[in-house]
């Protein structure tokens, strides 16, 4: 429990302390024995190991309604961005094969030297090098 859910606890505990005194007697006794019941339906109490205990709360503290909504959000956010620097890592790897293959090709090829100074053999090898 957080500080504003313990705040509204001992609010709400107060404000029928308060009126207590003013209850009827029938009310009374209806409530005393609903919580006698209650308490003999309550099972015995097992000792736990302290670890079970710690392990419980902390994975307990995981699954509270505040962290869950913060978890929803944050984890297809996480995801997302995994998922794109994944795809950012596949297109640069694309990318340098694509032109190690291209420079492999030209240098492997013997070409006459007008070919190299023609504008259309280097714009395409720009285009072929973004």
């Amino acid at each position: 429990m957080n500080t504003d859910e313990l705040n509204l606890a001992y609010k709400v505990r107060h404000a029928l302390n308060e009126k207590l005194d003013t209850l009827p007697a029938s009310t009374t006794e209806r409530l005393a024995s609903a919580r006698k019941l209650a308490l003999s339906r309550k099972k015995a109490h097992v000792p736990q190991r302290l670890a079970q205990r710690a392990l419980a709360g902390a994975i307990g503290s995981w699954f509270t309604p505040a962290s869950l909504g913060r978890l929803g959000v944050a984890l297809p956010l996480l995801a997302l961005v995994a998922g794109l620097a994944g795809i950012y890592q596949y297109e640069e790897q694309q990318r340098i094969v694509e032109i190690a293959e291209l420079d492999a090709a030209v240098l492997s090829d013997e070409l006459p030297l007008t070919a190299y100074l023609d504008h259309g053999f280097n714009a395409y090898l720009a285009q072929r090098a973004q």
